[in-house]
């Protein structure tokens, strides 16, 4: 099992290092930037300021540059390779096609006609304005990769839900092995609170086993001769002896782990806004420069190609504008803090962008809609021939039932003695207790004999009529007479309903998943108003009812806390995950819910449109510049005397970025 994760493991490895590198090739860049800047004549001249250190300054404004450009920028090249051989081309190729134009036809300026700003001549001062593309690219890529650090973590925490040590009964000994040297056919010991080392069968022994990190549900399973167990589930009250049935590849934990990989292989893509912005202003780049040079080249003849060449560079580095890339990070990052702070945590920034899409939210029942636990929703004590719903006699039936489940560990028992401690109920002393597996247990109180349990423990005794729903019941009989019966439930939480109905304000749909039989789903969705009601759905089924959603070409939103949730939560286009779930569905899901709260499920869906409002608003101001910038560049307006000069337009450039930033800065004023 370790083996299968091992290459998620180095995807995370080769993401950390990536960003790693971002960050270094940015420190590396921004002071370098700096200097380029103060040895710009552009700036000296614009400033009245003189910046020359040891008389080398015309030397050092190339040499420094070309350090920006080469070493710094060379991410943006190999990354624009791949988006060449993908045929897909993106902001780094847009990027490297203004980086290079400008700064090989700079290098050509400062090689064959010697420094061109010692006469004044603008067209050498391409230099500070690639040097400041690239560095501000390579924080808004830093910043961004920071913000969409991917993780393979699910697998890792399922690897360890298995111990790493089982007792191998040997004849008549125990030996403690490693549960990867268990073998097809070896008997294991569990003892009580012990977690199961691999799947098999019970040969010997009988308790109760709680599965909810497999299925879900709550309810613990009896265990009994020939009964299927699942490795990392926990035995809860009995000694088993389990026979390995399945080891490796072919457990159950294997099997869940292969389905999350799977789902991150079969996830929907979806590229980012600016990639697809990008896609677009690279195509007009290209043929805006060249339409340019060719226009210019005609007009001026053998004399003006230079000025030709030069009105065609403008325009290629000017297409790709410092705000292009600053116009997403910027808010991803805004975001990500906003979000933080209210208790969600964004692990990919997709998730923002994709949620203002979605037509479905899929809620898990157990622990998501609902507590995950047992309550009780009611207590009846019967006395006479007559049904009391209140008084010292349904007291008396809590407080029998609570005294004799004081010493189990079954979560029906200690939802019953934590409704006696609310109540301030005090209970007696119980002796000679013994608990029945499937059943219920049994107790002295007293000098009476007192039966807590299911039906099947009540074999003989007359139960009168009740209706469960439901619920389950737990009767309770005292002497050989049934005294009463308590109705325990999973509670529905409390802001569910609340969240639902703003959910549907917003048009999403929902729907909901479970493990559950159908009257028990049925229950619970007539409850919250739930649209599509998916019920006794098996663990390795849910990630497929995700799927049938997508491919009748619906956006489907996951919301889970179990292990089971966790190929759902990787399948579905956004997953998010309850913070209080397990450590698997957390690393699986897109989104955190920190605060365990339903209300935050709604807060991500309205900072999601306020999000991608904003990274509307800075693409359309970033490509509105371009619509203005491009023909001014390329000459269109110099008929009339107007010309946007390199330097200018490098300003102007400047302050689209500082405009988009400050656009990004209002997402603090919004109320999410």
């Amino acid at each position: 099992m370790e083996h299968e994760h091992g290459n998620h493991g180095n995807g995370i490895a080769n993401h950390e290092k990536m960003e790693r590198d971002f960050q270094f090739r940015f420190l590396v860049a921004l002071p370098l930037t700096v200097f380029v800047v103060l040895l710009s004549p552009t700036f000296q001249n614009f400033f009245n300021f003189t910046f020359d250190p040891a008389g080398l300054g015309k030397w050092l404004y190339p040499a420094l540059a070309s350090v920006v450009v080469i070493y710094c920028g060379w991410p943006f090249f190999t990354g624009a390779i791949s988006e060449l051989k993908a045929k897909n081309y993106g902001m780094m190729t847009l990027v490297s096609i203004a980086v290079l134009s400008g700064y090989l036809f700079s290098v050509a300026n400062t090689l064959l006609l010697g420094i061109g700003h010692a006469r004044g001549d603008p067209h050498a001062d391409f230099y500070w304005d690639i040097a400041t593309l690239v560095t501000v690219l390579l924080l808004g890529h830093w910043m961004e990769m920071r913000a969409v650090r991917g993780t393979y973590g699910a697998l890792k925490e399922l690897a360890k839900l298995i111990p790493p040590r089982a007792r191998l009964q040997k004849g008549n000994e125990l030996i403690e092995v490693e549960t990867a040297q268990l073998k097809i056919g070896d008997v294991v010991v569990v003892e009580p609170g012990e977690k199961v080392p691999a799947d098999g069968v019970v040969i010997d022994g009988a308790s109760s086993v709680s599965e909810a990190m497999i299925t879900g549900e709550f309810l613990p399973v009896l265990k009994k001769v020939g009964s299927k167990v699942v490795g990392g589930t926990i035995n809860n009250d009995g000694v088993l002896k389990v026979e390995v049935k399945k080891t490796g590849r072919e457990t159950v934990l294997a099997q869940i782990m292969e389905l999350i990989g799977r789902a991150q292989t079969t996830k929907p893509p979806v590229h980012s806004l600016a990639n697809r912005a990008a896609n677009y202003l690279t195509i007009a780049a290209v043929d805006g420069g060249l339409l340019t040079f060719i226009v210019w080249a005609l007009i001026g003849g053998a004399e003006g190609l230079l000025f030709a060449l030069t009105l065609a560079i403008t325009v290629v580095v000017i297409t790709c504008p410092h705000a292009l890339g600053l116009a997403i990070p910027t808010v991803t990052t805004i975001t990500a803090t906003i979000a933080a702070r209210g208790g969600i945590l964004i692990k990919d920034m997709e998730a923002i962008e994709l949620a203002r899409k979605m037509d479905y939210v899929i809620f898990d029942k157990t622990g998501t809609l609902t507590e995950g636990a047992f309550g009780v929703r009611q207590i009846r004590a019967f006395s006479g021939g007559e049904t009391i719903s209140t008084g010292p006699e349904v007291d008396e039936v809590l407080r029998y039932a609570a005294s004799a489940d004081y010493y189990s560990q079954h979560p029906i028992a200690r939802a019953i003695t934590k409704e006696s401690e609310r109540r301030n109920i005090k209970i007696g002393a119980a002796r000679n207790f013994k608990y029945i597996a499937g059943q219920g247990v049994t107790a002295a109180i007293g000098d009476r004999k007192v039966l807590v349990g299911n039906s099947a423990l009540m074999r003989g005794l007359s139960l009168p009529e009740f209706y469960a729903g439901s619920q389950t019941l737990v009767w309770v009989a005292v002497d050989g007479r049934v005294i009463g019966v308590i109705g325990l439930s999973d509670q529905i939480r409390e802001d569910a309903k609340s969240a639902i109905e703003s959910l549907r304000t917003l048009g999403l749909k929902i729907a909901m998943l479970t493990g559950d039989n159908r009257s028990m789903a049925e229950a619970v969705s007539g409850e919250l108003g739930i649209d599509l009601v998916f019920a006794e759905v098996l663990p390795e089924d849910k990630v497929n009812k995700v799927r049938e959603l997508q491919e009748e070409g619906y956006k489907v939103a996951m919301v889970g806390d179990g292990i089971n949730d966790a190929p759902s939560l990787t399948q579905a286009d956004v997953g998010i995950a309850i913070g209080a779930g397990t450590d698997v569905a957390i690393e699986s899901a897109d989104v955190i819910l920190v605060k365990n709260s339903m209300r935050d499920v709604v807060r991500l869906f309205n900072l999601s449109r306020v999000t991608m409002k904003k990274m509307f608003q800075n693409l359309a101001w970033a490509v509105a510049y371009n619509l203005l910038a491009i023909p001014v560049a390329a000459g269109v307006l110099y008929p009339w005397g107007i010309l946007l000069r390199p330097e200018w337009g490098a300003v102007f450039m400047s302050v689209s970025s500082v405009i988009v930033a400050l656009n990004a800065l209002t997402l603090y004023q919004k109320k999410i």
